[in-house]
């Protein structure tokens, strides 16, 4: 008769696989990879040598063009104009119907879902895992296609811009920090402040990298400044998508605490409980279409920062203030970190 083994308690990988659930330590954790999703915009990470097709070549001669130059999909074009994408799948189609010869308008798929150059390649990664996609076409503000961009392109552009940060990092990163020790007074407040326009896609999220750039200076450790941008960036965004003038960002620096607030005139929000839930979203059609407004930003938020506060009516505009507790060895920090 075997023996029984001791019996012990589950450790958590088998208790929930793969997947536990996340901790508060765990949300404040932001890696440096997805620092970088925030901060490379789609222009930097996409191919620009893009092969195109007519919608009226034989799917053959796709399947030949994919095959001579390691491809799984191409853009179809047409007047100039991006009207529709080919893939593998589409040609597997063709050949199961024994269709080769048939023109490409047949198969491709007219229904694009495009990002565009000015964007962050967090955008590119919500709308991969949003769409499920391969590829997504890479188009300007007039709509003109310029590049391609895979998840592959996006990993690729993250890995060169680690190691570019690696090699720049004691040439670009200078320090400010005796600022707070050097000034004598009661209280002692640094503040930033950025003008940011409603809809003005085109520079989005260039508030949010100023900011963290700042704090990277003032002798910020690199998670905290994750932290502040991540959320700053989502509340330029909001600014951007969801106001009818504009509004404001601002920074405010204390040695031990950070506060980052928006303020707008805007159509203000009816049901603030209802705009906290993961996935809610009062973006326009339009501006889904473009690839924003997913319902996330303001759930971003809270996972980055120590306290958020909203406060808000309809035709009053909203407030939206973010509270970042620093600890003592954060900011001001002598050795600083890397």
């Amino acid at each position: 008769m075997k023996a029984m083994a001791p019996t012990r308690p589950p450790t958590e990988q088998e208790k929930f696989g793969r997947h536990r659930p996340l901790t508060d330590l765990d949300a404040h954790e932001i890696n440096r990879i997805e620092e970088l999703s925030y901060d490379l915009k789609i222009h930097e990470v996409m191919a620009s040598n893009v092969i195109t097709t007519s919608p009226d070549v034989p799917v053959s001669r796709v399947l030949e063009l994919m095959r001579v130059n390691r491809i799984s999909g191409a853009p179809v074009v047409e007047d100039e104009k991006l009207i529709g994408i080919i893939s593998l799948e589409d040609i597997v189609r063709a050949l199961q119907n024994d269709e080769l010869t048939a023109p490409v308008r047949k198969y491709m798929t007219p229904s694009l879902v495009t990002v565009k150059t000015f964007e962050c390649v967090v955008e590119a990664i919500k709308t991969f895992s949003e769409k499920r996609l391969g590829r997504l076409p890479v188009v300007d503000e007039n709509r003109q296609l310029k590049g391609i961009i895979t998840k592959g392109d996006i990993t690729r552009g993250i890995l060169h811009a680690v190691q570019r940060d690696y090699k720049e990092e004691e040439v670009r990163r200078y320090r400010a920090s005796h600022l707070f020790e050097d000034i004598i007074s009661d209280r002692t407040t640094l503040v930033l402040r950025y003008n940011i326009k409603a809809g003005d896609f085109t520079h989005g999220g260039n508030a949010s990298s100023h900011i963290k750039r700042a704090l990277l200076r003032l002798g910020a450790d690199a998670q905290l400044a994750r932290r502040c941008g991540i959320a700053a960036y989502e509340a330029e965004m909001n600014l951007i998508i969801h106001t009818t003038n504009g509004g404001i960002l601002k920074l405010e620096v204390e040695p031990h605490r950070i506060t980052l607030s928006t303020t707008d005139d805007g159509p203000g929000i009816a049901d603030i409980e209802k705009v906290l839930q993961p996935g809610y979203s009062t973006a326009t059609d339009n501006v889904r279409e473009m690839g924003f407004g997913a319902g996330m930003g303001l759930v971003n938020i809270q996972r980055c920062v120590d306290k958020m506060e909203l406060d808000s009516a309809p035709g009053k505009g909203t407030k939206l203030i973010m509270r970042i507790t620093v600890p003592s060895e954060s900011l001001n920090s002598k050795k600083g970190s890397s």
